[in-house]
């Protein structure tokens, strides 16, 4: 795996998260086109920003008494944030340190194991149980949401974030015994919604363990299904013969907040906790083997190995958009089967011109596919109960780009074509319409449960990695984050294009796209708005046109946020490749900075920067900090984020947490953790290693 990762991110990330799929032979070995730098047939950004769908378009908002959705901005001029700050240096990768602005301090609002209840138990990471696990935080948090409870005067606010995956090797003892292991791991997956209180808008949030709205969901946790699949055969199991529930989600990576005040989560990558025979065309798709996951759930659950008469289709059943109504405890998930299936970074949605929701989801490996769906029917004020139903029925596409530069001018190298910018223009092509598969050799079900499949024989365009996929409250114009790809024009994988333009593409790029006419149009102009990496590394970069030393470096974006007034925020997962922490990125979309990249914060040693919530107007930020020390283990952790300090002062529990950290202005707290983490920062900064102190045994 060392080579695989060289410049990205762990090779224990690898392993736990997406099971080695990138180590493997892509999945995607289709000859669809990949498309040719055409200037000539292209539809570049230039001719189609007098579009209008670059004017103002915000999101419809929320109209039941008691949620707050997604707020439409405030009219403010580009870049008048305020959250304004000084930008930090890159931080070397081995410090273990949450890195803030000068002026700026941090808190964590709830960290793994973090009882959410009354009856929580309190965390003891050398005795834990499934039962414990499954009513305290749960592990790896990547997407975030924070809606404040309307009528608290801005003193109560409703948190919600996924729990993607677990890395039992530094969660227990080296005692720990298999049996447990499985299943806290399993315990710790899924969601989270808990209450938060805080005394004052300037003070940090706290979780309330008696909020009438805390909530874990696990896999026992029952779901449903609808839209076209529901009631499907290929839904159905000897648990569910009906095809229309589930027990659980998993692998949820981002996610979305909707206009009606609900959650959307993502389910990404599921194969690895499958174990099939691995012999269809479906299954080789999707990249599920013969070979025992890593995390054995199999062994303990029959369901998880589709080799077991009656649960061939279990797989079907996970790789969809997941919504929940947090405001409402007693309420049953939904997976909407009419966005497809596949590794769903997330989904956000936008209300179009005519009222219709559009959703956006990209499919997180190398070499797949951008999405977009279109609402049947159209949001309707003041009925969220219909909103709730939007995503249940409507028309699916994936995305040809086509570029505008000439072909030879695009050799892999990143350097901007001589007409200035990556660009040109784009089809959404159709899968499902009007209720009709438009894939030949489809059926409707076969579309959204093989949706990789479907969009293969349409010819979509292979993109390195798309990740978060989100329209600009602001503009309207989408921004999708492409992480990496280090197989990009390598032996035997698809060459460079003007979307993805770089061979071996260890620092990936971001893309804008400006749909022709409102949400729901077939034609899109595109551009990139930056092509990543470190300029005084000598890495080929674009930002678009704003001059490269003046940025900060960044690597590896993965997902994108706005704040009031429109302008880009960006985390990462990836930057060690190039000798830097992760952390948190502001960019500038207009005016004479469009372009310039700005380091918000840095998270600590082995860490990924997830789920970003900017909430500038009181100056103030949100992360999930997942995975920190990723690479350590029980008896030799790299990290000790974010309490720096054991609970008890023997150093039982000096462990990594992820967690949820709020970033605030305000005077640093001087305490142990404070102190604790200022030592080990000092250790890495003059070389020494990151070790144990007289507070930690």
């Amino acid at each position: 795996m060392l080579d695989h990762v060289r410049g990205k991110r762990s090779a224990v990330t690898c392993a736990l998260k997406c099971d080695n799929i990138c180590s493997r032979p892509a999945c995607n070995t289709s000859d669809n086109d990949y498309f040719r730098d055409v200037a000539s047939s292209a539809l570049s950004r230039r001719q189609m920003l007098g579009a209008g769908a670059a004017g103002a378009l915000a999101l419809a908002v929320g109209a039941a008494s008691d949620v707050a959705g997604a707020q439409p901005a405030a009219a403010k001029s580009w870049g008048a944030s305020k959250l304004t700050f000084t930008p930090i240096e890159p931080v070397h990768h081995a410090v273990d340190g949450l890195i803030v602005p000068e002026g700026y301090t941090w808190e964590p609002i709830v960290r793994w194991g973090d009882g959410l209840f009354p009856d929580s138990p309190s965390f003891d990471p050398e005795n834990q149980s499934a039962d414990s696990q499954a009513k305290q935080f749960g592990y790896n948090n990547d997407y975030l949401e924070i809606q404040e409870v309307p009528g608290s005067n801005g003193r109560r606010a409703l948190l919600f974030a996924n729990h993607e995956y677990t890395n039992e090797n530094i969660m227990f003892p080296d005692s720990t015994d298999e049996a447990t292991r499985r299943a806290v791991g399993m315990a710790a997956h899924g969601m989270t919604a808990v209450e938060v209180t805080r005394k004052n808008r300037n003070d940090a949030w706290s979780v309330d363990v008696e909020g009438a709205r805390n909530r874990r969901f696990t896999m026992d946790t029952e779901y449903t299904f609808d839209g076209p699949l529901r009631g499907s055969q290929l839904l159905a199991t000897d648990d569910d013969p009906e095809g229309t529930t589930v027990r659980g989600t998993i692998n949820n990576c981002a996610g979305g907040l909707t206009p009606w005040g609900t959650m959307l989560s993502g389910e990404e990558n599921f194969h690895g906790y499958f174990v099939s025979d691995g012999t269809s065309e479906a299954d080789r798709r999707y990249g599920i083997t013969a070979e025992p996951t890593a995390r054995g759930w199999e062994i303990d659950e029959p369901r998880f190995d589709t080799r077991n008469p009656g649960h061939e289709h279990e797989k079907n059943k996970f790789g969809w958009i997941v919504e929940v109504d947090p405001w409402d405890p007693e309420s049953t998930p939904v997976k909407h089967t009419s966005l497809g299936r596949f590794n769903h970074e997330g989904a956000t949605v936008i209300i179009a011109d005519d009222g219709r929701a559009v959703a956006y989801s990209g499919d997180d490996a190398r070499f797949e596919y951008l999405y977009k769906f279109v609402s049947r029917d159209a949001y309707v004020e003041d009925d969220r109960e219909h909103n709730k139903t939007l995503l249940s029925e409507g028309d699916l596409y994936v995305a040809r780009f086509t570029g505008g530069s000439p072909a030879g001018e695009i050799d892999g190298s990143g350097e901007v074509p001589s007409d200035g910018a990556f660009d040109g223009g784009g089809t959404w092509l159709p899968l499902i319409v009007d209720g009709e598969s438009q894939v030949s050799g489809f059926s409707v079900e076969e579309v959204l449960v093989h949706t990789r499949l479907a969009a293969d024989a349409v010819g979509a365009t292979k993109m390195d990695r798309p990740e978060d996929v989100e329209p600009n409250p602001v503009t309207g114009t989408v921004y999708m984050a492409c992480t990496n790809n280090s197989n990009r024009a390598a032996a035997g994988y698809p060459g460079v294009d003007e979307p993805n333009p770089r061979a071996k593409n260890r620092d990936g790029h971001v893309v804008e796209i400006t749909e022709q006419g409102d949400q729901t149009s077939t034609r899109f102009g595109w551009t990139l708005l930056l092509v990543c990496g470190d300029p005084a590394q000598g890495d080929a970069t674009y930002f678009s046109g704003f001059p490269a030393d003046q940025v900060s470096p960044i690597s590896c974006p993965d997902n994108v946020a706005f704040d009031s007034v429109g302008n880009l925020w960006i985390s990462t997962d990836g930057m060690p490749g190039m000798g830097y922490c992760d952390g948190l990125f502001k960019v500038q979309l207009e005016g004479r900075d469009r372009g310039l990249v700005e380091q918000f914060l840095s998270v600590p040693a082995g860490a990924e920067t997830c789920g970003p919530v900017i909430r500038d107007t009181q100056r103030t930020a949100f992360v999930a900090v997942q995975h920190p020390g990723e690479d350590g283990s029980w008896q030799a952790p790299q990290s000790y984020f974010p309490d720096y300090v054991d609970s008890d002062g023997d150093g039982r529990f000096a462990l990594p947490r992820p967690s949820v950290v709020q970033v605030l202005k305000g005077r640093p707290k001087r305490g142990t953790a404070d102190r604790r983490q200022r030592q080990l920062i000092g250790d890495a900064h003059s070389g020494g290693s990151l070790r144990r102190g007289p507070a930690l045994g």
